[in-house]
C-alpha cells in the first residue's frame, strides 16, 4: 500500500492537491514539484514527455500506486503516451491520470449555449488537448481559446489579488467573451488561475460559469476510486502529506503557501534518471 502521488512542473498542482485532499482526507499523499525545469510550457514533446516521465517514475519509487498529473502541459503533451506505451513496459500496475479529461467529460453537462472559452497557457492552447477531448465528448459544443501569458506570473509574485491584476483580467476576459457573444461557460485550462477567481468573477458578465479544475478533478478522482476497488484497496490511509521539489525548498515552501493556502515542509528530491 502507498500514497496517491500529485505532479506538477511546479506550484500550480497544489491547487488541485488541495481540493482533492478536502474531498478524500483519509489517504496519503505525495506531491513533486519538477520546479528546476519549469516552466514546462515553452518545452517540446519529447521534453515534456521526458520530464514527466521521470517525475511519474520518481513517486512510483516513493511507493504511489497511482500518480495525479496536475498539470495541464503534462497532461496535454505526456500523459497518453506514458498511458499507452511507458506504463505497459515500466509499470503496468500503476495508474497515471491527468486533469484535462475530468475537466473536459464536465463541460457539455454545464453549458446551455453549447459554445465554451478556453483560457490556458501558450503551451496548453498549441496543444488543442482541449477542444479535442470536448469534441470527443460532446461534438455539438463549439470551443473557443485564449492563452493568457500574464495570469501565472501575477500569482507566482503573489499580485493576483493587487490593483495591478485587474488589467489583465479584464484584458483577456474581453478578448475571450469577443469571440463570440454566446460563451456561457469558461474553463480556467491552467493550475494557477483559480486563485484569480475573484477578479475573474469581478469582471464576468452574468450567466457565464466558471469551471476550476480542482473540485473538478477531485471528484473524478473520488468517482474513479469507487469504480476501481483493485486500485483503491492499494492506497495507504494515514492522512499525511510529503512535499518534495527538484529546487530549492525554502523557495518552495514560502511559494507554495500562495496555492496551498497554509505553510508547509517540502525536501529536495533529484529526479533525472541515468541515462546509459
Amino acid at each position: 500500500m502507498g500514497p496517491i502521488g500529485v505532479f506538477d512542473s511546479g506550484y500550480g498542482g497544489l491547487t488541485v492537491l488541495k481540493e482533492i485532499i478536502a474531498e478524500l482526507p483519509q489517504y496519503d499523499y505525495i506531491y513533486l514539484g519538477d520546479n528546476a525545469r519549469a516552466p514546462y510550457g515553452n518545452r517540446g514533446f519529447d521534453t515534456i514527455h521526458a520530464y514527466t516521465l521521470e517525475c511519474v517514475q520518481q513517486l512510483f519509487d516513493m511507493g504511489c500506486p497511482l500518480v495525479i498529473l496536475a498539470c495541464n502541459t503534462a497532461s496535454a503533451k505526456a500523459l497518453r503516451t506514458i498511458q499507452q506505451k511507458d506504463l505497459p513496459a515500466v509499470a503496468p500496475d500503476r495508474r497515471v491520470l491527468g486533469v484535462i479529461r475530468p475537466t473536459t467529460e464536465m463541460v457539455g453537462t454545464i453549458t446551455q449555449t453549447g459554445e465554451v472559452g478556453i483560457l490556458a497557457t501558450n503551451g496548453t492552447i498549441a496543444s488543442e488537448s482541449y477542444p479535442i477531448e470536448i469534441h470527443k465528448f460532446f461534438p455539438h459544443v463549439k470551443t473557443y481559446q485564449l492563452a493568457c501569458p500574464m495570469w501565472v506570473p501575477l500569482v507566482e509574485n503573489n499580485e493576483h489579488e493587487g490593483a495591478g491584476a485587474d488589467f489583465f483580467v479584464k484584458e483577456y476576459l474581453d478578448k475571450i467573451l469577443s469571440q463570440s457573444t454566446n460563451i456561457d461557460t469558461l474553463v480556467l485550462g491552467c493550475t494557477h488561475y483559480p486563485l484569480l477567481m475573484k477578479k475573474i468573477r469581478q469582471y464576468l458578465p452574468g450567466g457565464v460559469t466558471v469551471l476550476a479544475q480542482g473540485k473538478v478533478v477531485a471528484h473524478s478522482l473520488k468517482d474513479y476510486l469507487k469504480r476501481h476497488p483493485e486500485m483503491e484497496t492499494r492506497l495507504s490511509k494515514g492522512q499525511t502529506q510529503q512535499f518534495y521539489t527538484t529546487d530549492d525548498p525554502s523557495i518552495f515552501d514560502r511559494m507554495a503557501e500562495i496555492f496551498f493556502g497554509k505553510s508547509i515542509m517540502s525536501e529536495f528530491v533529484s529526479v533525472e534518471r541515468n541515462k546509459d
